[in-house]
């Protein structure tokens, strides 16, 4: 049986570390390089980082950024932001990353994930769907772009459907209301991506303790889950410590 992946998601910013609270307030939490040298010494299964600029200003990847975090890294990584194009992605991977997340580009067109996957192989190719409840009396979510800024309309159950359809190796959940709160993720919205796919899985959004990765396995079985606070703040006053930890496998 596959073990669960817990992975740290890390958020770059203006060249440094930052975390956010529901895609807002952007705390600076420390040096990406520094990061990856000390979860190299935690061994972690896998490092996740985000340019949540790269998108939002029309810019591309930091490819000489990434570069440097690939030499420096002894861990899987998988990297979002900016990414337009196959080529790009090609360019990404054969800096040595594992793992290329699209987000925007393939909302805005999805046979973009076919060409990345038929590029690099849909091993390698990751979509995220940042999410956010619909506000009452609507029901369901709701995939927004841009840091949360733009409304695409799209249902993010079908589009992870249509995703893993088109070639995609693994869906991101991303919870915009639960980002940077600590106090769980959405295993509702979870269940409901699970049941509609097959691929891969990760959840981010909500995880504050080690007992509620162990909730969303518990809930939906093996995947990947991810978080950002729970491995870079320490205590009620959320002092910045990166640290790292893990929940039993199930069964």
């Amino acid at each position: 049986m596959l073990r669960p992946r817990i992975i740290p998601c890390l958020l770059l910013h203006d060249g440094g570390l930052v975390k956010t609270r529901r895609f807002g307030e952007p705390r600076y939490v420390g040096d990406p390089i520094n990061a990856v040298k000390i979860f190299n010494e935690k061994q972690v299964d896998e490092l996740c980082f985000l340019d949540i600029d790269a998108t939002s200003k029309g810019q591309e990847p930091d490819f000489d950024l990434l570069r440097k975090i690939a030499v420096e890294s002894r861990m899987p990584l998988c990297y979002g932001g900016g990414i337009r194009t196959a080529e790009q992605a090609e360019r990404i991977i054969k800096l040595g990353v594992e793992k290329i997340s699209v987000s925007a580009a393939a909302l805005e067109r999805p046979e973009l994930i076919s060409e990345i996957a038929a590029a690099i192989g849909r091993q390698s190719v990751s979509v995220v769907l940042d999410v956010k409840a619909n506000r009452f009396p609507f029901k369901g979510y709701t995939v927004l772009t841009h840091n949360g800024t733009r409304k695409t309309g799209a249902d993010p159950v079908a589009f992870a459907a249509q995703a893993q359809a088109l070639g995609a190796g693994e869906i991101v959940i991303n919870s915009i209301d639960r980002d940077g709160m600590m106090e769980g993720y959405d295993i509702d919205l979870a269940r409901a991506v699970r049941a509609a796919t097959d691929i891969p899985m990760t959840v981010v959004g909500g995880a504050g303790k080690v007992e509620d990765m162990q909730a969303l396995l518990d809930a939906i079985g093996t995947a990947g889950a991810a978080a950002g606070s729970l491995f870079v703040f320490k205590g009620k006053y959320r002092a910045v410590l990166i640290n790292y930890s893990r929940p039993q496998a199930n069964g």
